[in-house]
């Protein structure tokens, strides 16, 4: 691949390059994904998402080498690919979207054990783990939050 579209794919199409909030502004793409992909069946979303997460991390691990910084600012397609891991939790509704996002970027942002811990480790798939380990948490309290009836 390029370096241009190393960068293209790695900034989310330009979000990473927010001067405020790039890691938000690339959320806000996984947003979008998911709405493209809203109609689509759960398991189909799933192998979207299992695709999505090894591009992710090939993407990130170049632009990191493009970049010459670990874990740049300007790459997000590790919030995109995180995202897309807390909404398989449920179904995709405008509630869930504006909930997700919030938990999400709140735990992407705070980083609670072992998340913080993830981001030693080198490269791509370190990059991305992170953002993993989020979208699992998230996930898991959306998931309370239906089931208990909160929402």
């Amino acid at each position: 691949m390029n370096e241009k579209l190393i960068k293209l794919l790695a900034t989310g199409f330009g979000a990473g390059l927010a001067p405020v909030a790039p890691g938000t502004a690339g959320t806000l793409v996984g947003v979008l994904i998911c709405l493209i992909s809203s109609p689509l069946h759960w398991l189909l979303r799933l192998l979207i998402v299992i695709f999505l997460l090894g591009l992710a991390i090939y993407i990130a691990e170049r632009a990191e080498q493009v970049y010459r910084k670990k874990d740049d600012q300007r790459i997000v397609i590790d919030e995109i690919a995180g995202f897309q891991v807390t909404m398989l939790a449920v179904d995709i509704t405008g509630l869930h979207l504006l909930v997700c996002f919030v938990l999400f970027r709140i735990f992407d942002i705070w980083k609670p054990f072992p998340i913080r811990d993830l981001q030693k480790i080198s490269g791509g798939l370190g990059i991305v783990l992170d953002d993993v380990a989020a979208g699992i948490y998230a996930g898991a309290v959306i998931l309370l939050l239906v089931f208990f009836g909160v929402l």
